[in-house]
């Protein structure tokens, strides 16, 4: 499938910052399901591209002058392929080890954890399985709100208030999955439905967890399901914080900050 997507972020503020510094990672990987036709970030000058820890493609962004406005575009297309929601590790990777670490976002709550280890016998007896209920029940018990919480909330937080967005269902899902012995990764990226003829406020978010004679295989919480060929995988890491398409520091300003958000996925003709 081609896929062409536009993500459009703008900062707008009253007193604008003397100085700022953004991270960007809204370059889509490189692997066996996808693979880039073209893409171009915005703006171009002054850029500088490295490979992160994690294999993601990152970009800083340095703006040393006031602004009231900056935006920042990545726009281009993708060429996806059907690999039944599974990935092979990458050339490089960092160990397993390190996805069985979890983070502020990702640290379970008692509550969760006497959840998770209610599926211990059902991934000893299938892990595939098991980990699919376990994906399931967590959908059934955490609904999906727009807006319900932040980009700061943790697992536990959404857990017990019963409601989040696809951050946090594919937080939950990875506190669950280490805690029963699986590494396991977050994936920020896109989703093409089929049917959007408005901008998304948002990328999209799941979890991949590895499995033994299988690989990575991904978790879409919020929508129960596999990743197919309609998703594109941006960045990974261990939690939000270290897969965000964009995290930033700013110096001086003491007004207020509006934040836009733009995304529009659609299939090209060709």
């Amino acid at each position: 499938m081609r896929l062409n997507i536009t993500h459009k972020t703008t900062y707008r503020y009253e007193d604008p910052p003397i100085f700022s510094a953004e991270v960007i990672r809204l370059t889509p990987r490189t692997n066996i399901s996808q693979h880039l036709v073209r893409w171009r970030i915005e703006p171009s000058a002054g850029l500088s591209a490295w490979s992160d820890a994690f294999g993601n493609v990152s970009h800083m962004l340095v703006v040393d002058e006031p602004r009231n406005r900056i935006d920042i575009i990545a726009s281009g297309e993708v060429v996806t392929s059907e690999t039944n929601g599974v990935l092979p590790r990458d050339e490089g990777e960092l160990p397993l080890e390190v996805f069985l670490r979890n983070t502020t976002q990702t640290m379970l709550s008692a509550e969760i954890r006497d959840f998770a280890h209610g599926f211990a016998e059902r991934v000893s007896e299938n892990a595939l399985d098991g980990l699919h209920q376990l994906m399931g029940e967590i959908r059934e018990r955490v609904d999906y709100h727009t807006g319900s919480t932040d980009a700061l909330a943790t697992a536990a937080e959404a857990f017990a208030a019963g409601r989040g967005v696809c951050q946090d269902h594919a937080h939950i899902f990875i506190g669950c999955a280490r805690a029963l012995g699986f590494p396991a990764r977050y994936v920020s990226g896109y989703l093409y439905d089929g049917e959007q003829s408005d901008a998304y406020v948002a990328g999209h978010a799941w979890a991949a967890a590895w499995v033994a004679g299988l690989g990575w295989v991904s978790f879409d919480v919020s929508n129960c399901k596999s990743a197919t060929e309609n998703y594109v995988s941006v960045a990974v890491g261990l939690d939000y914080e270290t897969a965000a398409p964009i995290r930033g520091v700013r110096s001086g300003g003491a007004g207020d900050e509006d934040l836009d958000v733009e995304v529009y996925v659609s299939q090209s003709q060709q």
